[in-house]
């Protein structure tokens, strides 16, 4: 089998990548720009790797004929501002993305869509539930979510997954730099002996999700035989002081918060996916929670300090 990964030099492109090298022994084929993604992310990579902008048709006859599409390529940064740079990326590389399977045929697409098109929407977040997106990212992926459905009712043969990602954290995501998870960034104060800055009183809630889960995920949408757009999650929201305390069991430390007040008129102050849809249609069900998450990230880091 052969697979093409945009943006697989990124964070979750790279796990896909080696988990499809590693576990289907398949062929992998990487197209990215190297705007956010790292060389690095990818040593040790057998397959071939084309550097190029994904809203380009350039690339198209360089990949070829695949199997199927794993499309991780975009603008992640939820602090950028220009709404046209972010459409013309995210939505207009989407379009792009789909027009290559057209053209070679490719029925299997899974794609990155994400938990930020609810913005403070309620909890549990179902996908059928009205998207109210608090920046330009969530918006670009909500119109990534219509382009899906809208190519699906164009073309019923299509297998067509969107995964809502909700926040994730793991190996890879060093290159992220200050956008990487805010588990990494605790631990990297953690490190240092720093006590962790979070904001008041840390009683915010996320979904965490390890990256190991959200690969396995895009796995199992490999096989749903339809048109879906399901939550990528761990369904079990936890607080920023819980995150603080499995840093310290799995660190050997015994750091408090240090809280301030936070600044964003536009924050999320919970996140929770309802999983329904996501067993129902791609049996997903994730393994790690965030102590056994946190706890085999550290060893991973601690290993590659």
């Amino acid at each position: 089998m052969k697979y093409l990964i945009t943006g697989g030099a990124g964070f979750i492109g790279s796990n896909i990548a080696f988990a499809l090298e590693d576990e289907r022994k398949a062929e992998v084929v990487i197209v990215d720009n190297f705007s956010s993604g790292h060389f690095k992310n990818l040593i040790g990579f057998k397959g071939d790797i084309i550097a190029d902008d994904i809203a380009n048709d350039s690339w198209y006859d360089k990949a070829g004929k695949v199997d199927a599409i794993f499309h991780e390529a975009a603008i992640t940064d939820t602090t950028v501002t220009d709404q046209k740079e972010m459409m013309r990326i995210n939505v207009g590389g989407f379009r792009s993305v789909l027009n290559y399977a057209l053209k070679y045929d490719i029925k299997t697409i899974v794609y990155a869509s994400s938990a930020a098109v609810y913005g403070n929407g309620k909890c549990p977040m179902q996908e059928d539930q009205d998207l109210t997106p608090e920046n330009v990212y969530g918006f670009s992926k909500a119109m990534m979510d219509n382009v899906a459905m809208e190519f699906a009712a164009r073309h019923k043969e299509a297998s067509l997954v969107g995964l809502r990602y909700f926040n994730v954290y793991g190996p890879r995501e060093f290159y992220k730099g200050k956008f990487a998870s805010m588990i990494y960034q605790l631990y990297l104060q953690m490190k240092e002996y720093k006590r962790p800055k979070i904001f008041k009183f840390g009683e915010q809630m996320r979904d965490f999700v390890y990256v190991k889960d959200i690969v396995r995920a895009n796995l199992n949408a490999l096989d749903a035989g339809k048109f879906c757009v399901c939550n990528a999650a761990s369904g079990k929201p936890e607080n920023f002081n819980k995150v603080i305390e499995c840093l310290n069991s799995a660190m050997g430390r015994d750091l408090s918060p240090r809280y301030f007040d936070n600044p964003y008129d536009f924050y999320q102050n919970k996140t929770q996916a309802d999983l329904r849809l996501a067993k129902a249609y791609i049996n997903y069900r994730p393994e790690w929670d965030i102590e056994c998450g946190i706890r085999d990230y550290v060893k991973i880091l601690d290993g590659e300090k």
